[in-house]
This record gives C-alpha cells, structure tokens and sequence, in this order.
C-alpha cells in the first residue's frame, strides 16, 4: 500500500547517503488536499483527485539516479474564459542528481554540456515534494484551454460566449485602430 501524503504532512525526504546498495522503489499517494497554491498568479488550483508517483533511485558511478513516472489531475483555469476544470497530468522523468561542487577559488566556472543535465542535491537529500512539483510544472501546456473551441470571455461585458450569447455590438477590427475609425478615418 502507497504512503498517502496531504498538505499537512511533512515533507518526505530521501537521504541518499543512508540507501542501501541497489535500486530502491517508492510507491506514493499524493492527496487532493496536498498541492499549496504559490499565490493568486498559480497556474494549478489544486490537485483533483489523488496524484500518485512511483520513483526508482539508484546510485550511477558518483551521481544518483531518478527514474520516475506520475498521473493524476489537477484543477486549473481556463485561460480564455476563466472556468475551473480539471486537466490531466501525465510524465516520466529521468533526472541526475549530483553532490554540489566545492566552490571555487575564481569567481567563475565553466560547465561542460553533460553538466546542463545534471541537478545539484543539498545534503545528500532529496525532497520529494519539491521534486514531484517541478515535475507537474514540466508536463503543463503553455496555455489552458477548457476546450479546443472555447469562445472565450465578450472582451465589452465580460459574458461567458461558451454559455451565452452577449448583447454587446460587435466592433470589428484591431482596438487600437478603432478610435481612428469613430474619427472618420476611412481605409482606401
């Protein structure tokens, strides 16, 4: 059975330098009520059902590796006319974890392509919280849509067109050129 973990647990974290040799597996349940909105600008809502995440760790020469898979739902707004609905997230990810360098002694350090790849650990840990949201970060579409069709919101009264017709007369053209036509100016 899977570890559940909501927005009161604590996070779980994986330290590496107490795993046994060999590949370890984590099975987790992330509930409905364990997403924190980041504020009023979060893409993400809420999770919409339980999220669930399974992880294999293992140790690659002197990196760590994670291989892991997610799927579940989350609840977000609808960019073009502002509905809540429910979008599922689905990813497998491959990361390498590697201890921080030492600092050094210049101010500047140069990175070789392979190193672009590769995620730094603190402590020789893992936070698994922090990890499984970037990874629902990754998977999200440039732009919401409640559907390929969606009307949007009748930019004169704010009415919902998916649901309504508005009132409103319809101004044709760009807004930035229609002053010119209520002053009279005409295309040629």
């Amino acid at each position: 059975m899977c570890p559940v973990f909501n927005m009161g647990s604590p996070p779980m974290i994986i330290r590496l330098r107490e795993m046994p040799r060999g590949p370890r597996h984590f099975d987790l349940r992330f509930g409905s009520n364990w997403w924190r909105s980041e504020g009023s600008n979060d893409q993400i809502l809420g999770l919409d059902g339980p999220l669930d995440v399974h992880l294999t760790i293992f140790k690659e020469g002197s990196h760590h590796v994670v291989d892991g898979r997610l799927s579940g739902r989350i609840r977000v707004r609808c960019d073009r006319c502002l509905d809540v609905y429910s979008h599922g997230v689905r990813s497998e990810f491959h990361l390498l974890l590697a201890s921080p360098l030492p600092e050094p002694a210049g101010s500047e350090i140069a990175l070789l392509e392979e190193d672009m790849s590769v995620d730094f650990l603190v402590d020789d840990a893992i936070e698994v919280d922090h990890l499984v949201r970037e990874q629902i970060y990754l998977t999200l579409p440039i732009k919401f849509l409640c559907q390929e069709a969606c009307k949007g919101l009748c930019p004169v009264c704010g009415a919902n067109l998916n649901r309504e017709e508005c009132a409103c007369k319809e101004k044709q053209g760009h807004p930035a050129f229609l002053k010119l036509k209520e002053l009279g100016f005409k295309r040629e």
